[in-house]
């Protein structure tokens, strides 16, 4: 219970090494400015904002109400548990929530990321609470810095890692939190020139005491601002930057959802014939969350990520997709999920079983969204298909003898799908006379149209997935570097003119070093 242990030690101060305070204070002053509105989490009885700061507001939300009562920089608070979390979602409490609606500057949060049990959560809190272009900082300490006072409401993780460590953690709840939603991650080492090193003995002999006791703690710094969210879809390439920007914060969709469903929901953007369509489709994108979470039900070596990526785009991609529950429900019945409708999917089921998995898929994408509807006229329809599949599947063997049964019942089903399933295209009547016309010549000619583009969606997908290994091994050389870095960010510090104190003054590089997520 975070808030207990807080309220049993409410009498016990952080007290910080006021050279370690001075360099949080320092790297404040380069991002915060006069006017600006400023959240805290962790709030306490002190904020170590630069003197002079002259803020809109500056909201404090912590554990314990005494402690900020005593901070004079905080002009309101609020008492909240930052470790009772939704999953997935954010912070639980609506109290909180209310402050989540994008209008402050930054949002602040020292020396508290070492004691959060869902990191995450938080920061998708947090980056709610920022407008667009605010920043959130991140300051903490080396592990060993309060161990005598706190060690029992550190995280395990914490702990256990090194301080090396804990910055790329740091930067990684950035990523996980709203990925491209954040830019500008980048990492500091703001100890004091003098600070002890983790290499200068363990935990113990710090206890103890030691010829570095006197020494100042190590001190860093993770912040990232937030992305502008696109308010609509203005250009032609801009269209997979807007359609990213609204899977930010969805929940039940991994990072690697996202990368693999956003291309191909914009070329199904792309692929709309009106302005009508494409607005209605961009309105369906929340129902994204909903058909995921059906997927992560699925076998995901039958049932691959990329292919669930593309049934995702697909039926998103059909102005008549809503994603309501009649919708959602058959989708589940389609891929197995729930016992098929005898009337309708078992039958489909039982007739198609020769199909290849992702030709199925294809096929389910323009089912589905003919259910739900409440329009009598398409029930109709999907009564014809369903009835229409095996005259049709036995017309196009009687035509094309030598046809494997598989491109029979792919050719057939997406025929009378294309020419019935939607009102008013064809009756059953109409389709069978067409069907009935075609030579065997034409027949092998449209399966061998369909089979082009399942071949440059494999040679696709080759693509993509040889530019992920080129973005994971660009990666591992960055984390190969990245200790040099550190090691440099801690030697390269430089003096700059503090306008606040009016002196020269020791700080760290502002550009800091850019953590490779």
């Amino acid at each position: 219970d975070s808030l207990k242990f807080w309220g049993e030690n409410e009498g016990v101060r952080t007290e910080l090494d006021e050279r370690v305070a001075e360099k949080i204070t320092n790297h404040y002053s380069f991002y915060l400015r006069d006017g600006m509105s400023i959240l805290e989490l962790g709030a306490a009885e002190d904020s170590y904002l630069p003197p002079g700061l002259k803020v809109n507001k500056h909201v404090g939300v912590g554990a314990v109400q005494s402690q900020m009562d005593s901070n004079p920089s905080i002009t309101s608070s609020l008492v909240v548990d930052l470790n009772k979390v939704v999953d997935e979602k954010g912070v639980d409490s609506e109290e909180f929530d209310r402050l989540c609606d994008g209008g402050f500057d930054a949002v602040i949060m020292a020396n508290t990321i070492d004691f959060l049990n869902h990191p995450r959560e938080v920061f998708k809190s947090s980056w709610r609470a920022l407008k667009p272009g605010g920043i959130m900082i991140v300051p903490f300490l080396a592990k060993d810095a309060y161990i005598d006072k706190f060690d029992e409401a550190f995280t395990k993780q914490w702990r256990d890692m090194t301080d090396d460590q804990h910055m790329w953690v740091a930067g990684s709840f950035f990523q996980f939190s709203a990925g491209e939603g954040w830019e500008g991650l980048k990492g500091f080492d703001i100890s004091p020139p003098d600070a002890r090193k983790e290499e200068d003995g363990n935990v113990l002999t710090k206890l103890q005491g030691s010829k570095d006791s006197d020494k100042p703690c190590g001190a860093f710094v993770v912040q990232a601002k937030k992305r502008s969210l696109p308010e609509d879809v203005d250009e032609a390439d801009s269209v997979e930057g807007f359609i990213k920007s609204r899977l930010w914060m969805m929940p039940a969709l991994e990072d690697r959802d996202k990368k693999l469903v956003s291309p191909r929901l914009t070329r199904a953007y792309d692929l709309l014939d009106s302005e009508d369509e494409r607005d209605r489709m961009v309105g369906h994108l929340d129902s994204l969350p909903k058909i995921y979470a059906s997927l992560i039900k699925m076998d995901q070596f039958a049932f691959t990520f990329s292919m669930q990526a593309q049934l995702a785009a697909d039926l998103v991609g059909d102005p008549d997709f809503e994603g309501n529950d009649v919708q959602v429900n058959n989708m589940k019945m389609g891929l197995g999920l729930r016992r098929p409708s005898k009337e309708f999917w078992a039958p489909v089921g039982k007739l198609t079983a020769a199909m290849a998995p992702e030709d199925k898929v294809n096929l389910l994408s323009y089912i589905v969204p003919r259910f739900g509807s409440g329009d009598e006229a398409q029930d109709e329809a999907l009564e014809a298909f369903v009835s229409g599949l095996e005259p049709t599947f036995a017309v196009i063997r009687s035509k094309c003898p030598a046809m494997e049964e598989a491109d029979v019942q792919l050719l057939g089903s997406e025929l009378l799908a294309a020419e019935v399933l939607k009102p008013g295209r064809s009756t059953r009547e109409e389709f069978a006379a067409w069907l009935g016309a075609l030579t065997e010549v034409d027949l092998e000619f449209i399966l061998t149209k369909r089979k082009s583009f399942k071949e440059e969606a494999k040679q696709e997908k080759e693509s993509f997935v040889g530019a992920r290994e080129a973005e994971k091994k660009r990666v591992e050389e960055r984390r190969e570097k990245i200790q040099e870095q550190v090691a440099a960010a801690r030697e390269n510090r430089t003096v700059v003119f503090n306008p606040r104190t009016g002196k020269m003054e020791e700080a760290e590089q502002q550009g800091g070093f850019k953590l490779p997520f």
